[in-house]
């Protein structure tokens, strides 16, 4: 019986005097993290929006222009 009464008496302890410091500091952090990760979420889903049609900017094109062809340059390849 000496040990289920020193186990009791450690519970009521606990009880009576609540939550440890480090258990406490441990549900802080969590719940720092929970809202950092929050935010990301928020960040990622704002920026991975995709508008459903393209607005047309007047002198802008998406393609470039294509440019003057330069003569190619043609070389021989010889074995040394």
């Amino acid at each position: 019986m000496g040990l289920e009464t020193a186990v009791q008496s450690t519970m009521e302890h606990e009880l009576r005097m609540g939550l440890s410091v480090w258990a406490i500091i441990a549900i802080v952090c969590n719940s720092v993290v929970g809202v950092l990760i929050l935010i990301l979420f928020v960040i990622l889903y704002k920026a991975c929006k995709v508008p459903s049609h393209q607005e047309k900017v007047p002198g802008f094109t998406a393609v470039p222009e294509k440019r003057k062809k330069m003569p190619e340059q043609k070389y021989l390849l010889t074995a040394a």
